[in-house]
């Protein structure tokens, strides 16, 4: 087994680098075909989701495995590969199959122990059976996967760790309420009708909204999500289908709207949001903004925004009072890349942005100063601390927003706008960081491990029975020409006479063989068995060829076994 991935995930790159990773469905079926169409890989399967993209593959040869895999998620994700090394990492047989198996069981999950990812997992294997680049050894692991996750789940309180994204997002929405009470009666918009968006559809009627209406661009699928949530015996709501034309219309009438589609730019702008707010009040959303009681640093120049590489857009706050560069006021809202972007060029910039930086000889002219004062009135003197920055009461949101799309559905610089509450993939990721993972993570764990060393003794056993069948099939040939020769020793040998000595003689080869093979299997299972195989055909001289031809056949046949047990 040379099982390799590579992949990224929320835990390794910023959420603006995960969503021009994404992959979409056609993407993925090229990346499959190029990974087998390199030379290093011989099976290939892609887990894409929302917050994770990873490559598995069978490689015989690691460096050059690592190096086509990452050129190869560099040049399909469209994300360069000098960019996207720092943020990828690289899991190698025994750490590969720990990895997806804590991946299964919701370890490894943005919410911890959420369910969702295997279903995930099961149509990443399909994918990759139906366009046979999963041989045995990736249909073997993923099955596997799928049965640990399933076990973690049902032996174990992980459950309780953590929920699916939807149910996280509605409770970060909710602001702490219990989701049930405050979405009791609201309208809810669903934009996709994808497995996301049917979850959180379902979510939001278990909830006790009032009404869901479903966008989607192919208008049956959501004619068919909305006859499902009517026809529900669980719940009581009114649903219909919409064209995805009429979202800026129905974003006035709902109280709550979740995206998640698989479009690469955005659905919702900050204009259509604003538009919609002010079709609910009367009144246009303003863009949120602090209003400092006293100033905290330089204030901006007047062609700050005009600066080259200044990310902030000034134009909401040019000349207010306090307004600071450096200051908290002039980043919120900003997603990960903008605020780079806004300290480098801070970092960069002389004048009046360099102003209030510390300089070695200003701190000792303070220290001596200070010393001088302690000295004379026998105490350090003390230094009131800058003023409470004092933000304007935001009002209570009419529109709550939940973004669940990667890439992005909906533009970030709503965030900014008052009277209106998004959560998306950006804030549940700071949110679930400080989310408390319950008692039952150890017991999954433990899981994990004892299922991966089981998984790894199978492949090592599973590695050896080709030479074994080789070795019977050599013993048979050998058997079959002796009692030929033995036909023309003594051809007056009646059929009776020729059957019992022809059943002696296999008897006793399969005895002799028995207990070799039998303990060979057993020492290729434990770790660093491999060697048993090549030492077996060694000593009875077995062709490689032979052995080869046997291998290819019971790969074919596991293979074949496993898509029908998929699309069973």
């Amino acid at each position: 087994m040379s099982l390799l991935v590579v992949g990224l995930s929320h835990r390794s790159a910023p959420v603006s680098v995960l969503e021009r990773a994404t992959l979409s469905a056609d993407t993925q079926v090229k990346l499959l075909h190029d990974t087998l169409a390199a030379e290093p890989a011989t099976e290939a399967a892609v887990l894409a989701t929302c917050n994770r993209v990873e490559l598995y593959a069978d490689v015989d040869k690691f460096h050059a495995g690592v190096a086509e895999l990452s050129t190869l998620l560099a040049r399909h994700s469209g994300v360069g590969l000098d960019e996207l090394t720092p943020y990828l990492y690289v899991h190698y047989e025994d750490r590969a199959v720990h990895h997806l198996f804590s991946v299964a069981c919701g370890l490894d999950s943005m919410v911890v122990g959420e369910g969702q990812i295997l279903g995930q997992i099961k149509d990443s294997l399909a994918t990759a059976q139906e366009l046979h680049t999963a041989g045995r050894l990736l249909n073997d692991l993923f099955q596997q996967a799928l049965r640990v996750g399933k076990r973690a789940h049902s032996e174990t309180g992980i459950d309780r760790a953590g929920q699916s994204l939807v149910t996280f997002g509605l409770e970060q929405l909710s602001s702490g309420a219990a989701v049930d009470s405050w979405a009791k009666g609201k309208r809810a918009l669903v934009i996709g009708a994808g497995s996301m968006s049917s979850l959180a559809a379902a979510t939001l009627a278990r909830a006790g909204v009032a009404e869901i209406v479903v966008a989607n661009r192919t208008p049956e699928r959501a004619e068919r999500l909305a006859q499902i949530l009517a026809q529900g015996d669980d719940t009581d709501v009114l649903a219909r289908a919409v064209p995805m034309d009429s979202v800026p219309v129905e974003l006035t009438r709902a109280d709550i709207a979740v995206s998640c589609t698989g479009a690469t730019g955005l659905v919702l702008s900050a204009d259509t949001v604003a538009t919609a707010v002010e079709g609910r009040t009367g009144a246009r959303a303003e863009i949120r903004q602090s209003t400092p009681v006293a100033t905290a640093g330089p204030l901006a120049p007047a062609n700050a925004g005009a600066e080259e590489n200044c990310p902030l857009d000034l134009s909401a706050v040019q000349g207010a009072s306090g307004f600071s560069v450096m200051g908290e006021a002039a980043v919120a809202g900003l997603d990960a890349a903008a605020l780079e972007q806004h300290a480098a060029w801070v970092d960069n910039a002389p004048g009046e942005r360099r102003d209030n930086r510390r300089t070695p000889e200003a701190d000792a002219e303070l220290i001596t100063a200070l010393a001088a004062t302690a000295a004379a009135i026998g105490r350090v003197p003390e230094r009131r601390g800058p003023e409470p920055v004092a933000e304007a009461p935001r009002p209570a949101p009419v529109l709550a927003l939940l973004d669940l799309a990667m890439p992005r559905d909906i533009d970030a610089a709503v965030h900014r706008l008052l009277g209106v509450r998004l959560v998306d993939i950006e804030s549940l990721a700071e949110a679930s960081a400080d989310a408390p993972m319950a008692a039952d993570v150890d017991q999954v764990r433990r899981i994990v491990s004892d299922e991966v060393a089981a998984f790894g003794a199978a492949q090592r056993a599973a590695h050896i029975t080709p030479t074994v069948v080789a070795l019977r099939t050599m013993a048979a040939d050998v058997v079959a020409g002796e009692i030929a020769r033995l036909d023309g020793r003594l051809p007056d040998l009646d059929d009776r006479q020729r059957g019992e000595i022809t059943q002696t003689v296999r008897r006793v080869v399969d005895k002799l063989l028995h207990a070799p093979t039998v303990r060979v299997k057993q020492l290729a299972a434990e770790p660093g068995g491999a060697g048993y195989a090549d030492a077996l055909r060694t000593l009875f001289d077995l062709d490689q060829e032979t052995v080869a031809s046997v291998s290819r056949a019971v790969n074919d046949i596991s293979t074949e076994n496993a898509e029908n047990r998929g699309r069973a």
